[in-house]
């Protein structure tokens, strides 16, 4: 199992089969009793724009949870992104699961390179 990974050649930092399971637990037991929980919503792999003045820098977390906005976005529509300036709400809470193949870049200790948004938060 550890000297034949997953993980395609050039590939680095795809999903185990851990990560789905380590996101469900989190979206399951992310219930702030402060909250009612259609006021809150967590998000798995799913794009944060963040920079309204470069709306093209997004990050893509492995899991977040944000209170205060709808499960729903306009109480209606799955989100296909989520978009801080739009929702007006930051993530309460952001999860990034450690990939062995990418650890450095997961902990943050890869540089962006100038004018490049930041690796990892």
């Amino acid at each position: 199992m550890y000297d034949l990974p997953s993980e395609e050649v050039g590939e680095s930092g795809l999903p185990d089969e851990f990560h789905p399971l380590q996101a469900t637990l989190l979206r399951l037991t992310f219930q702030p009793f402060t909250y009612p929980s259609e006021q809150v919503f967590s998000g798995m792999d799913l794009n944060i724009y963040y920079d309204p003045n470069n709306t093209r820098r997004y990050k893509r977390p492995d899991w977040f949870g944000v209170v205060g906005v709808p499960k729903l976005y306009e109480e209606q529509d799955l989100r296909l992104s989520y978009v801080i300036w739009q929702e007006g709400v930051n993530p309460f809470i952001v999860v990034e699961l450690l990939s062995p193949s990418t650890q450095k870049e997961d902990l943050g200790e890869i540089e962006a390179e100038p004018d490049e948004p930041p690796t990892k938060w």
